[in-house]
């Protein structure tokens, strides 16, 4: 099939994020003016939890799951992370893409999109998401930091050449300690700009939305906007090293892994923004023979001071949250992955405590 460069970049990128994908051959259908590509895969994730149970539906990772209580020794198992998805693309240049996972123990939906021309229309990864630094984990929450939204989104989406912009569903989250009542009034709009060579590449996106609160009484709002910035670099043809840095005032959401809210109302009824940024670093080794080692450190950080200030008790609000993941990743055949990863979750709260929690995951993969 000769689907075009952007939709073979989204759907490699998306993969080499949440996990290992070795290359496979999907299965093609050509029925006269359609080709059909029908393509997925069947996945294990197995899991011991060392301290306590962090694992949601896919048994991915997440920071809010860390109390620091609790017994320990958890062990776990799902195939939910699997997937199945269709694309199709006729004579006149088309293309329609459908995707579902059964990350909550039924079909999800992921993607359902159509393109013509740089126009896509539907759901698809928010534009203000990139994967050019991302680095290979077996956990489907991938590392703190990762540039943008990391997530679908409904969308209406232009791109010609390099520069795609987009006008989006918003995603906002109020702090509601003072009666905050959200109210999306306005999409989200976003640019990114991204070049990949056999060297690396870059990426580089901004987005900009509205908070909005209203009660029916008073309402108030605050313009938010976020940017990042992710690059890899191939040092040699076995070695690469890749990461991004995030900034966000009101778009907290589009930090991936802060859990925080955009926006809080102060004492006088004001909606303030809360700020933050991220970052990540990690490194890929290509040890031959389909295996490969993949080392990444990412972190979250939110701004709670002003809120504090204000007299908000944010007390059990993640103000850090870090994430540490090694893994051996090994494709013994084509269209198989294997692989086990080591990983420590850590989360520091506005009230000075902390907890961290470990694991180690395996998993086994089969493409189609």
């Amino acid at each position: 099939m000769n689907f075009n460069k952007s939709i073979l970049a989204k759907t490699t990128t998306a993969a080499i994020f949440f996990s290992f994908i070795s290359q496979a051959s999907a299965v093609n259908i050509d029925a006269g003016d359609f080709d059909a590509n029908i393509y997925g895969y069947a996945r294990l994730t197995m899991v011991y939890d060392v301290d306590e149970d962090i694992g949601a539906d896919a048994e991915n990772s997440i920071f809010s799951f860390i109390e620091g209580s609790g017994a320990t020794g958890h062990f776990g198992a799902n195939a939910n992370q699997s997937r199945i998805g269709v694309q199709i693309k006729n004579n006149d240049g088309v293309e329609f893409k459908v995707e579902g996972d059964f990350y909550n123990g039924t079909l999800r939906l992921r993607h359902a999109y159509g393109q013509y021309k740089g126009i896509l229309a539907g759901q698809n990864w928010s534009n203000y998401t990139s994967f050019v630094g991302a680095t290979s984990t077996l956990d489907f929450s991938g590392v703190a930091g990762g540039a943008g939204l990391q997530h679908r989104e409904p969308q209406l989406r232009y791109t010609t050449g390099k520069l795609s912009m987009s006008v989006e569903n918003p995603r906002s989250v109020l702090n509601s300690a003072n009666g905050a009542t959200l109210k999306d009034s306005a999409p989200a709009f976003t640019a990114r700009y991204e070049s990949r060579s056999s060297g690396g590449g870059y990426s580089l996106g901004v987005l900009a939305k509205q908070n909005a609160h209203d009660d029916g009484i008073t309402d108030d709002s605050a313009i938010a906007y976020a940017g990042f910035v992710s690059g890899k670099l191939a040092l040699s043809d076995n070695i690469s090293v890749q990461g991004s840095v995030n900034y966000s005032n009101g778009a907290s959401a589009y930090l991936h892994q802060s859990y925080a809210d955009d926006a809080y109302l102060d004492a006088s009824g004001s909606l303030e923004n809360i700020s933050g940024y991220a970052g990540n670093i990690g490194t890929t080794f290509k040890l031959g023979g389909g295996k490969s080692i993949n080392m990444a450190v990412g972190m979250t950080t939110v701004d709670w001071d002003d809120a504090v200030a204000d007299g908000i008790n944010v007390d059990r609000k993640s103000e850090v949250n870090r994430n540490i993941l090694v893994n051996y990743l090994w494709t013994p055949v084509k269209n198989v992955m294997m692989g086990v990863e080591l990983a420590n979750w850590y989360t520091e709260r506005v009230d000075g405590t902390d907890d961290d929690a470990n694991r180690v995951m395996f998993a086994a993969q089969y493409n189609f």
